[in-house]
């Protein structure tokens, strides 16, 4: 793709983080912008920092989990501009929890934010993206969408879903001139911790924190607080995003960690999680950044073993 200019860009889940910066990015290169968020207020937010520049943005306050909102996403889109050239995928949700105490409807929520919404407004808009002269469907998994850890089945089963389908789909359409891209995140710092559904054991509630100063315990607040604090800015990783999207990367991994953890899991499957400390010390800097949010997850783990 030489250019984004003059194209229209819809993007989900844009009311903050990854998305947010994506649209900024897009209509700082004159891309028309299309944008949908469930929280009223910071899709609001996001619009008026795109009428800062000269491009058309149209805001909608959605949620995605039901298809009639979909249908309305696509029919505003085509009604609005009488075409669609990129589609980002990006909405995601993270309910961290053992996967016995994992209820039945955080189970739905989190995949149906993650993956079934994600592959209804791919179906969708398809026939329309492959109607654009350089059209392109850009899917957004994870790193944990390629290794795993405990206590977070639900995060991983979507996000592995999201790279079964978007890679398939890649091969299935790879004679057709649209783009299909998977985007593999690292730690980025957006507020998907703090809007997460956490297990009501997973960590201790803030009351209880300041009941027992002793306690090993972290706030559900300082958790997603310092995830956010630690992780790459979401400006530089919507650059890395859109760069991948121009040079037609079929997989885009956003952050020397998620590079990192892929080199691991290829290198040693069974056994990747206890090589990824080794190999973070090649990237000395990067390893300082973490080190308060190493403190985090010592702190988790002492508060599940209590």
């Amino acid at each position: 793709m030489q250019s984004f200019k003059d194209k229209v860009a819809v993007i989900t889940g844009a009311g903050s983080g990854m998305g947010q910066q994506l649209a900024i990015n897009l209509a700082k290169e004159n891309c028309n912008i299309v944008i949908c968020d469930i929280n009223k207020k910071t899709i609001q937010e996001t619009e008026e920092i795109i009428r800062n520049y000269n491009v058309s943005c149209t805001a909608l306050n959605l949620d995605l989990r039901d298809y009639k909102n979909i249908k309305t996403l696509l029919e505003t889109t085509l009604k609005n501009y009488n075409k669609v050239d990129l589609l980002f995928n990006n909405a995601g949700v993270v309910a961290p929890s053992s996967f016995l105490n994992l209820s039945e409807e955080d189970w739905d929520w989190c995949n149906d934010i993650n993956y079934n919404a994600l592959v209804k407004l791919s179906r969708v808009f398809l026939p329309y993206l492959m109607k654009s002269d350089e059209g392109a469907l850009i899917n957004t998994s994870s790193i944990f969408g390629i290794i795993t850890t405990p206590n977070n089945t639900v995060y991983h089963s979507s996000k592995f879903a999201v790279r079964g389908f978007t890679e398939s789909l890649a091969m299935e359409l790879r004679d057709e001139k649209i783009q299909i891209h998977s985007v593999y995140p690292g730690h980025i710092g957006t507020n998907i911790v703090l809007d997460a559904k956490f297990d009501k054991d997973f960590l201790t509630v803030e009351n209880e924190n300041k009941n027992n100063p002793d306690s090993n315990q972290i706030t559900l607040q300082e958790f997603g607080s310092t995830f956010k604090d630690t992780g790459m800015n979401p400006n530089k990783a919507a650059k890395i995003i859109l760069k991948g999207v121009k040079r037609n990367k079929k997989r885009i991994f956003v952050g020397l960690d998620a590079k990192v953890m892929e080199i691991a899991q290829r290198i040693t499957p069974s056994h990747f999680m206890k090589l990824i400390p080794f190999l973070n010390l090649l990237i000395f800097p990067y390893f300082i950044k973490r080190l308060k949010m190493t403190r985090v997850l010592i702190s988790i783990a002492k508060s599940r073993k209590s």
